[in-house]
């Protein structure tokens, strides 16, 4: 490898993450047959094939999936290399990179947002996806942190929660139950329900609850958005259980209220995530300091 060129592992590392030669020759702004000719000089280095083709799709082989993997070191060496020769004490250079489930949206871009205030220089970037995606980044070490309402079984993190996620149950403000005190969970059970999609935090959450007092749900719908969600409560088309993040701005206005149910919230913590054993940049240290601020923040307990 020490003929390898760092432009050769730039466009590898595009194809592996884009799936194809094509989007990365777009990705990279280079013609396709620059890109074929660098992965052919690239291969003839390693002296292995790092791809195989499959009808019209490629796919990594052992020896590519393992070259991607130093490649990846390297990136990230190389940026935290270029963030410490910017500025060791005053951050003046540098990138952030943080990915966060749906329902994180609500509440993240203003955190970002308040962390970059303090530090102007700071190129950062927010990502938003479902879960099932983030947990994909997370395995490929795309991004600095993830934020989600559970952190991962199956992947070895370093978890730290950071705020409180409180799930409440959530029916138009002019629902028949709201205002009545203490609704039993098994009536709140037998409401039309609309529920996220499997897979979903909320969702794994909301199911718990239920089998822990022998009930089941009436699912009208499966949706994959809070805003499919509330939308459909409006019109009432059911109730459901959400994270009062996603609810604050139509509690203000008034169109949705939450129901006082048994056993209702259910207490979780959201959690900034990164890979176990990631050498974090002094960017990322200084953005995990900072939540560290922003949890013993008591006004920013509940928002």
């Amino acid at each position: 490898m020490r003929h390898g060129t760092f432009r050769q592992l730039e466009v590898f590392d595009a194809i592996m993450r884009l799936g194809s030669f094509r989007k990365a020759a777009e990705f990279l702004f280079l013609t396709q047959p620059t890109v074929s000719i660098q992965m052919k000089k690239l291969t003839e280095v390693v002296g292995y094939p790092l791809f195989e083709h499959v009808g019209k799709r490629i796919f990594p082989t052992d020896v590519g999936r393992e070259l991607h993997k130093t490649a990846r070191e390297v990136f990230d060496d190389l940026a935290r290399f270029d963030m410490v020769l910017g500025d060791l004490k005053g951050l003046t250079r540098g990138s952030l990179s943080i990915a966060v489930v749906t329902t994180a949206k609500y509440f993240a871009p203003g955190l970002l947002g308040r962390f970059c205030e303090r530090y102007p220089s700071i190129e950062a970037s927010l990502k938003v996806c479902n879960r099932a995606h983030i947990i994909e980044r997370l395995i490929a070490n795309e991004d600095d942190f993830y934020i989600l309402g559970q952190p991962p079984g199956e992947i070895e993190v370093d978890a730290e929660a950071f705020l409180d996620n409180p799930l409440v149950a959530v029916a138009a403000n002019d629902h028949p139950l709201m205002g009545e005190k203490r609704i039993p969970l098994r009536r709140f059970a037998e409401e039309p329900f609309l529920a996220r999609e499997p897979g979903s935090g909320t969702r794994a959450a909301t199911e718990r609850l239920f089998a822990a007092h022998g009930l089941k749900v009436r699912v009208r719908m499966e949706m994959e958005s809070n805003e499919a969600i509330k939308q459909a409560i409006m019109v009432h088309f059911g109730v459901s259980i959400l994270s009062r993040h996603t609810i604050m701005m139509e509690i203000a206005s008034g169109h949705l209220g939450v129901l006082d149910v048994e056993h209702l919230p259910i207490t979780r913590s959201w959690y900034v995530v990164n890979r176990k054993g990631k050498a974090p940049s002094l960017v990322a240290c200084a953005f995990r300091n900072y939540l560290r601020e922003y949890t013993t923040a008591s006004d920013h307990r509940d928002p």
